[in-house]
C-alpha cells in the first residue's frame, strides 16, 4: 500500500458490481470535506425521508432526525448503513444523491481509476454501477495515502449506537495478525466482496477480492492472498510486480472538483492519461511506449509530486479510439475532458 506494488493479481479487470465496496469513495469524498473544513466531526447531518427509505442493511434513522458525522462514518466503516450512506451523500451534495454519485465517478477518474462508475454512494443493485478489483484496490490506497488520519475508522470491530452494538463484517480483523481494515459487500449480483489490508514487519499490504460464493470464501482467498503477498516482501523476492499509483484531487466545491492550477497549457477538448508515476523514469518509459504504438507525442506532467503522462487537445472520438488503442498493447489509459 505503500509503494503501489502489485504482489499478485487474477482477472483484476473484469468487472463486476462493488456492492457496499462504494462506500470507501463514499467515506473518501467525507474525510475531504472533513479535511477541508466543510465538515466537522461532531457536526449533525439531517436524515432525509429518503434516506430513512434506503434499503437494509441500515440504522433505521428517522426521516427529520439527525446523525454526527462522526457517528454517520462509523455507521459505513462498521454497520454498511444504506440510509446513513444516502444521508451523507445528500448532505455533502445539495440533497440529491445522484449528484454525490456523479462526483464520485468524476473523482474517481482523478485519483486514477479508469473503469469505474458509480450511479449511487452505497452500492445497491443498479447495472451501471460498476468497477474491478484493480480500480477498487487503487480508491482504498487513495484513502490510505491521502487522509491517514481517518484510517482507523475502517479497524473498528464493534460499534454501539442508540443502545444497540453493530459488528464489523470483516472477519480478518479478528483472525488475521495486523488486519487493520477495510470492506465487505454483497448484493445478488456482485455476490460477496472484501477489501482486505494487513501490516506486518513494516509492509502495508492489501487484498480485493470479488465475487465470492459466500462469505467464508471471500475471508479464505483474501487470507491466501495476503499470505501469499508477505512471502514475497518478506523474502524479498525478484518477482516481477508492477506499479500502480493514486494521484490526490485538491479539494471540490458544492458545483465542480477543482485541482491545483497547472503551469502547462491545456487545449479545448478531449485529452488521454496514460499513467501516474511516482518516479520520472518511469513516466517517460510509458510515454515512449504510447508514442511508439501511436504517434500520439503524449508528454510529462509533474502533479501533487508525480508524473503524469498525458495527451492534450484531442477531439472526443480521437480520444477514445487511442485508448482503446493502447488498451489492446496492455497499457491502462482514461479519457478525460477540459
Amino acid at each position: 500500500m505503500d509503494s503501489g506494488r502489485v504482489l499478485y493479481s487474477e482477472n483484476s479487470n473484469d468487472l463486476n458490481y462493488p456492492a457496499s465496496l462504494t462506500k470507501i469513495m463514499t467515506l473518501y469524498l467525507t474525510f475531504d470535506a472533513l479535511e477541508h473544513g466543510r465538515l466537522k466531526l461532531d457536526d449533525y447531518l439531517i436524515v432525509s425521508k429518503n434516506a430513512a427509505n434506503a434499503s437494509p442493511v441500515k440504522l433505521g434513522l428517522s426521516a427529520g432526525s439527525k446523525i454526527k458525522v462522526e457517528d454517520a462514518i462509523k455507521a459505513l466503516a462498521v454497520h454498511s448503513a444504506n440510509d446513513v450512506s444516502r444521508v451523507l451523500a445528500e448532505n455533502l451534495k445539495g440533497g440529491k444523491e445522484g449528484n454525490f454519485a456523479s462526483l464520485m465517478t468524476q473523482v474517481a477518474n482523478q485519483i486514477g481509476l479508469s473503469k469505474t462508475n458509480f450511479e449511487n454512494s452505497s452500492g445497491l443493485p443498479d447495472d451501471d454501477h460498476l468497477s474491478n478489483a484493480r480500480d477498487i484496490a487503487l480508491m482504498s490506497m487513495a484513502v490510505y495515502k491521502h487522509f491517514p488520519g481517518y484510517w482507523k475508522y475502517f479497524g473498528i470491530k464493534t460499534w454501539s449506537y442508540n443502545g444497540k452494538t453493530y459488528n464489523n463484517g470483516n472477519p480478518l480483523l479478528k483472525s488475521y495478525s495486523g488486519c487493520d481494515g477495510m470492506k465487505t459487500g454483497y448484493t445478488n449480483k456482485s455476490k460477496y466482496s472484501l477489501v482486505a489490508t494487513a501490516s506486518r514487519n513494516g509492509h502495508h499490504l492489501i487484498a480485493v477480492v470479488l465475487g465470492a460464493k459466500n462469505k467464508d470464501v471471500r475471508a479464505t482467498v483474501a487470507t491466501q492472498m495476503l499470505d501469499k503477498g508477505f512471502k514475497v516482501v518478506g523474502a524479498k523476492s525478484d518477482t516481477p510486480v508492477s506499479k500502480v499509483t493514486t494521484q490526490k484531487i485538491e479539494t471540490y466545491t458544492s458545483k465542480v472538483v477543482e485541482v491545483k492550477p497547472q503551469t502547462y497549457v491545456v487545449s479545448d477538448g478531449y485529452g488521454v492519461q496514460f499513467g501516474a508515476f511516482s518516479a520520472r523514469l518511469g513516466a517517460e518509459e510509458q510515454a515512449k511506449k504510447v508514442n511508439k504504438i501511436t504517434g500520439a507525442n503524449a508528454v510529462l506532467e509533474e502533479y501533487n509530486g508525480l508524473f503524469r503522462v498525458r495527451k492534450h487537445g484531442l477531439p472526443e472520438s480521437m480520444a477514445q479510439n487511442i485508448c482503446s488503442s493502447v488498451k489492446t498493447q496492455g497499457i491502462d489509459c482514461f479519457v478525460f475532458s477540459k
